[in-house]
């Protein structure tokens, strides 16, 4: 557990004290900045190979959705021993793990393309996800530390922006670069050899994109690793077990994890399929491959609120905040799936705006007054992230069930209904 003074927030920012001494690393905030700009990037591509898997091995939604529940099952799996990872080693050594881990699942795709198999792009899905849940368990509570405590849920969001920033850009050059290559042969027209041959050239596309962004990883992984000494006056106590469990004893933060846990699952369902959706005959009626670039405003538009969030956080209480863009998510849902054309496909996609302030602003208010249980606070939280894994494949089957993908969205609208309760619930201070 970590490490420093109390991650605080209050409905009242001028209420708030501060407690301690922040670690003193002057300008590490901005390598932090670019790990939540990598890991982001690399989380919303997933959204952009949904759709070419889907087509390339003939898959249903609940098959495609298996991207979203492989990558985000590592936060289960990964969450508890990266954070101790990161205890023992320290956060800017765990970084450079957790760059290194995403490195080799990058480079998986080679074989996974080569071999036109699905199942070894699931498991290099899964590799490339452990890394950067071991690099989210860096970032997220060492920003909250990296100056003054009573501006922790602003400066959270500021960094969350820069994240954003990444699930903006990469979509759009994923869309241009994997999408783009979509033939007009259609795989489920070949069979045997011609199918496998097919499969294998459209996927080239998949391999060398990765190989890029493996490329870049490895930059980073180098700049963090020149910093690696950086740290000053970062402290952790030594922990055995499931560690941070019986905080899930408290109701503000048990609260908050499952929030993560619904949060997470319906920003994923909602981005996985956003693509498919566009191209449906009653919204736009475009070939995926014309309107995949439109998901960089999904996620341009949660880079977009971050950064207007992050003052406001300062202003007003982080708790209303969130009910109030939590409500405005389901209103814009609504609205999305009553209509056609345009006015569908941009209120869904403003649901992106609404997102922005909700995983730092739920994060932090879960993790109040946790001090020197920061890390297994971080830890058990992204566990909760595992949320990513199940809503969407649940809202896969409830797509193939019922044949529509409006009906589905019953899912993630019960998900922010509440997210808006817990935003009431802690809308006072801890």
């Amino acid at each position: 557990m970590a490490l420093a003074p109390d991650i605080t927030s209050s409905t009242d920012p001028n209420a708030i004290e501060e407690e301690g001494t922040p670690i003193n690393a002057p300008g590490l905030q901005y390598f932090v900045f670019g790990l939540f700009f990598i890991f982001g990037g690399i989380t919303s591509l997933n959204d952009v190979i949904i759709p070419k898997l889907k087509e390339l091995f003939t898959l249903n939604y609940t098959q495609a959705m298996l991207v979203q529940f492989c990558f985000f099952t590592a936060y289960l799996v990964v969450g508890i021993p990266g954070a101790k990872l990161v205890k023992k080693i320290g956060y800017m050594r765990g970084a450079v793990a957790g760059l290194l881990t995403m490195m080799v699942g990058c480079l998986m795709f080679i074989p996974a393309s080569q071999n036109a198999t699905y199942w070894v792009f699931l498991l290099a899905l899964f590799v490339l996800a452990s890394g950067v849940v071991i690099v989210q368990v860096v970032a997220n509570p060492l920003i909250s530390l990296l100056g003054p405590q009573k501006t922790a849920h602003s400066r959270l969001t500021f960094a969350q922006a820069f994240n954003s920033l990444g699930t903006t850009i990469f979509p759009i050059i994923g869309a241009a670069v994997i999408l783009g290559s979509l033939a007009n042969v259609s795989a489920d027209q070949l069979s045997g050899a011609e199918l496998t041959a097919y499969r294998q050239a459209e996927s080239e596309a998949i391999w060398q994109g990765y190989l890029g962004v493996a490329v870049l990883i490895g930059l980073v992984a180098l700049a963090v690793w020149s910093f690696r000494d950086r740290l000053k006056g970062e402290k952790h106590e030594a922990s055995s077990g499931l560690a941070g469990l019986d905080l899930l004893k408290r109701g503000r933060f048990g609260y908050g994890a499952l929030c993560i846990f619904l949060y997470v699952g319906a920003e994923v369902s909602i981005g996985s399929i956003i693509i498919n959706y566009l191209a449906l005959d009653r919204v736009l009626g475009q070939p995926e491959g014309v309107v995949g670039w439109m998901i960089g405003l999904y996620w341009g538009g949660a880079m977009i609120g971050r950064f207007i969030g992050s003052y406001f956080l300062r202003i007003f209480s982080p708790g209303k905040i969130l009910a109030f863009n939590a409500a405005g998510s389901i209103l814009l849902i609504l609205i999305s799936t009553m209509t056609t054309g345009e006015v569908a496909a941009y209120s869904l996609l403003a649901v992106g705006l609404m997102n922005s302030i909700m995983f730092p602003t739920i994060f932090s208010l879960a993790c109040e007054k946790l001090g020197p249980r920061a890390a297994d606070g971080s830890g058990i939280i992204n566990v909760a992230i595992f949320g990513g894994a199940v809503v969407p494949l649940l809202f896969g089957m409830i797509a193939d069930v019922s044949g529509s993908l409006a009906t589905a969205m019953v899912l993630p609208i019960a998900c922010y209904a509440i997210i808006a309760g817990f935003g009431v619930f802690a809308r006072r201070p801890a």
